[in-house]
Formats: structure tokens, C-alpha cells, sequence
């Protein structure tokens, strides 16, 4: 049995007139993918809501509207939870999960010689955040695509089969890879050039550092694992059915740090700066 929990805040997870359906929603996409990291299955959900006084009824309402909308989409079951007062809207759910495996894939497991492998593509969350004040400026509402979160349901079961160590990059690529990095005492090289970027990303007139801040920046509920590389073959044919790219984007070595490379120079990783409610990252 696995068990995780995550909570949201107004002002740092949502803005105040994001639609409370989607807020729901996306808070048990946020739980169901620390299940996924761990090729977990969702099986029953609880929420806490804490609201302020005078907070309309019909706002929770729709929050619970949209748990169910997202455990429809994920499997589980809302059993229950609890209501409070608070200075401030505050949600906090909690998944129970069941797995098969009997390996984890804890965070301690990357070996050297393990390649890193990346599910999905980075970049859009950041790009996305770039571009909120234009995209608001014109009636847009950039918050709504940040909490559209899909977990790696499918993936973490196929991914824990083989790997050493997994976890998901809500925090950013260069954030989950200095966590494994720390918790293995492990080096992890990540070559630049090969990571999946957003196509916008690759689309738009950026330098090569504007390019890897966004790349880095967080918020794509992508898994990022350790995997040794005779398991390569058969995690692509296993994701080649699912239809999600998988990428080999660097390798674990002997040393400390989490590293990133390009044209044969390395440098430390850079460092998260998901805060998509803040001001944009730096042009």
C-alpha cells in the first residue's frame, strides 16, 4: 500500500478566480502523480478543505465537483475528509494507493551506469508562465493550461518494473535529479541538448540559457528514473504502446551533484523556480 499527500494555496498553487472545478481536479492530479512515482495504483482519496468565512458555498461545492472529475479520470474512490475555518483558501488531499511491486524505486537507488530517463517533454508550464501578463492582458487564462495536470499512471507501472529509483518533476527536471543526486550520493549528468523540450520552446526566438530556465522551471508532472541500460529495449517497446515519448536525457556516475552538460562543458544544475504565480522568469 502506498500513501501521499499534497496541498494547494491560494496565491501560490491558484489565483483567486481560478475555477474551483479545476482546482479540484488538479489537486488529485498532483497526489496521483507522487503515486505514480511509485507505479502505484489510486484507490481512495480525502480532502481538506480549509476556507475562509464568507467563502461561497457553492466554491466548495464545485472543488468536490472537480475531486470527482479527476478521480474518474485517475480511478479512486472520495471516502471523506474534513472542513475548517481558515484565513486563507487552503486544499489538502490525501490518496491511498496500492501497488504490485516489491521495489519502490525509493529515491536512494540510483547505481552508476544507470541512464536517466524522462517521460513526456519539459518546458511548457515555464513557457506558460513567461507569457502570463500578455496572455491576461488579452482576456486569456494562462493558470487554467498549469493545473490541466495529467499523472503518469500508465508510465510509473511500466517504469517500476525497472528502475532503480523514480520520482515525478513537479519541481522541475534539475530539482528531481539534485534530490536523487542527494538522496543516492550519486553524480547525475543530464546532456542539454537532449531534452525533450516543449515545442513552443523550440519555436521561440530564445537564447540557449532563456531556453534551459524554462526547460527546468517546474510543473510538468513528468517521471524522471534511473534505469539500468539493458531495461532500455523493453521500457521502449512498453511506451511505444502507451504513445509517450520516453527519453534517455543523461546518466548516473560515480561522485556527488547533480550536473548539467552541453558541448562537453558541465556546470551545476540550475536551480527550480516554479513559482508560476510570481513575477515571470527573467527575460
Amino acid at each position: 500500500m502506498l500513501l501521499t499527500t499534497d496541498g494547494f494555496v491560494e496565491g501560490a498553487h491558484f489565483l483567486p478566480d481560478s475555477p474551483p472545478r479545476l482546482v479540484g481536479r488538479a489537486l488529485v492530479g498532483a497526489n496521483a502523480s507522487d503515486l505514480a512515482a511509485k507505479g502505484g495504483r489510486p484507490v481512495a482519496f480525502l480532502l481538506g478543505l480549509f476556507l475562509p468565512p464568507g467563502t461561497p458555498r457553492e466554491w466548495g461545492r464545485q472543488v468536490v465537483r472537480g475531486v470527482r472529475d479527476g478521480l474518474a479520470r485517475t480511478g479512486g474512490t472520495l471516502v471523506g475528509g474534513d472542513s475548517k475555518p481558515s484565513p486563507r483558501k487552503l486544499l489538502v488531499g490525501t490518496f491511498l494507493g496500492a501497488t504490485t511491486s516489491t521495489h519502490l524505486a525509493p529515491h536512494t537507488g540510483v547505481r552508476p551506469g544507470d541512464l536517466l530517463v524522462l517521460t513526456g517533454r519539459v518546458g511548457g508550464p515555464g513557457w506558460v508562465t513567461r507569457q502570463k501578463a500578455k496572455t491576461r492582458a488579452h482576456g486569456q487564462h494562462p493558470e487554467r493550461e498549469l493545473l490541466r495536470i495529467t499523472p503518469r499512471l500508465a508510465e510509473g507501472e511500466r517504469l517500476i518494473r525497472h528502475a532503480h529509483a523514480m520520482i515525478d518533476t513537479s519541481d522541475g527536471v534539475a530539482e528531481a535529479g539534485r534530490i536523487l543526486s542527494e538522496a543516492s550520493r550519486c553524480q547525475l549528468t543530464f546532456q542539454e541538448e537532449l531534452l525533450p523540450l516543449d515545442p513552443r520552446l523550440r519555436r521561440a526566438m530564445l537564447t540557449r540559457a532563456e531556453r534551459l530556465q524554462l526547460a527546468v522551471y517546474g510543473g510538468e508532472y513528468e517521471l524522471l528514473a534511473a534505469v539500468p541500460p539493458a531495461s532500455l529495449p523493453a521500457l521502449r517497446r512498453a511506451f511505444a504502446q502507451l504513445g509517450t515519448p520516453l527519453t534517455v536525457v543523461g546518466q548516473a556516475r560515480r561522485g556527488r551533484g547533480a550536473w548539467f552538460k552541453r558541448e562537453g562543458h558541465s556546470r551545476p544544475a540550475p536551480r527550480s523556480r516554479w513559482q508560476p504565480w510570481r513575477p515571470s522568469p527573467s527575460r
